[in-house]
């Protein structure tokens, strides 16, 4: 690990796509940005499922104008991990890996911000603070006994982990569903979904509704609607359904997969102003400049929580916003609200 500067120019936190596209904006401009991140770059990426496939197309995907080729129509979480690390190479981009942000403020002229290594922590001054770290590193705990246990994870990795194993899925999205199907095709030797919800969502992708309806069908895959955890124990998950019935399903493996947020505890503290109830954060829509000077924010953070409306697709014109002339803003803020999330995403 390579040691920091003391100062920089400008500091960006969040080494995925939208804050390496962030950083990209900034070198074309004559700025040389350091990149940070709490994991490796494109850590998020990193957590999606091993052999995953976007539903997006490649392009959509890609940033500073370089081509993203895939040997199918649409990329792997593989290809991606690769496409990402080569732009970061080609750009020369300055990525610190496994660097926290663990706090900000701000002086009368600069913004002074806390980071944490394995080496110990840091400060490193700096004129202008991005925030584009995203939401998948905090999940939508379920706030129960037996919720840290070692057979527990609020990511889904692997379906071949769940051969011969008894499987309780908390959730009811996309995530929540594909991975019931996926531990089911793996051999999984039971499968039970578990959703507060009374029916599958509108939003579930339109390929993966049948399929899994049919599975539950045929008796493949268990499901308990309407229903909550109780606790979770090394062997047991324990639900209720409404009427106050309790049951025990069997589980070797437990995914709760209920969703994640951006980290508003670290943006509160830095001074950031949120809606109580939306999470939307107080910013310069032309230019995201937060409430607080010099401190701008990128991506899915910018929606507080409603993360699903900025994605790749969009986000990734948010360093035009933040280091771009009124031409490049107009010009950004045009592409951003021409980009419509892909049907069924």
């Amino acid at each position: 690990m390579e040691s920091l500067s003391s100062h920089e120019a400008d500091l960006i936190v969040g080494a995925g796509p939208i804050g390496l596209a962030c950083a990209i904006s900034a070198l074309r401009r004559g700025r040389d940005p350091l990149v940070i991140d709490a994991g490796a770059l494109a850590h998020s990426i990193v957590r999606y499922p091993i052999g995953m496939t976007f539903f997006t197309t490649p392009e959509r995907l890609e940033i500073g104008n370089h081509p993203f080729v895939c040997a199918g129509q649409k990329a792997t979480r593989e290809e991606a991990l690769k496409y990402y690390r080569g732009v970061a190479r080609t750009e020369a981009i300055r990525v610190q890996p496994w660097t926290r942000l663990t706090g900000a403020g701000r002086d009368p002229d600069r913004i002074q911000a806390r980071v944490r290594t394995r080496l110990g922590e840091q400060e490193i001054s700096c004129d202008r603070l991005v925030l584009a770290t995203g939401y998948f590193d905090f999940a939508n705990r379920l706030d129960v006994p037996g919720e840290d246990l070692p057979h527990v994870s609020h990511w889904f990795d692997e379906p071949h982990l769940c051969h011969r194993q008894r499987v309780v899925i908390v959730g009811g999205k996309n995530s929540a569903i594909e991975a019931a199907l996926l531990c089911f095709r793996a051999g999984a030797s039971q499968v039970t979904l578990v959703h507060r919800g009374k029916q599958l969502k509108e939003s579930v992708k339109y390929w993966l509704a049948p399929d899994f309806t049919n599975r539950v069908k045929a008796g493949e895959i268990a499901v308990r609607f309407d229903s909550r955890v109780l606790a979770i124990d090394p062997e047991h998950v324990v639900i209720v359904n409404p009427e106050g019935r309790q049951e025990k399903l069997p589980a070797d493996r437990v995914y709760a997969l209920t969703g994640y947020h951006p980290d508003f505890e670290l943006f509160r503290s830095i001074g950031i102003r949120f809606d109580d109830d939306t999470g939307r954060p107080v910013l310069n829509p032309e230019t995201l400049e937060t409430n607080v000077p010099g401190v701008y924010l990128a991506g899915s953070v910018t929606a507080g929580k409603h993360i699903s409306e900025v994605f790749i697709e969009n986000g990734r014109f948010d360093g035009e916003k933040i280091f771009g002339d009124s031409a490049s803003r107009e010009l950004a803020e045009r592409r951003y609200s021409s980009t419509e999330r892909p049907i069924g995403e």
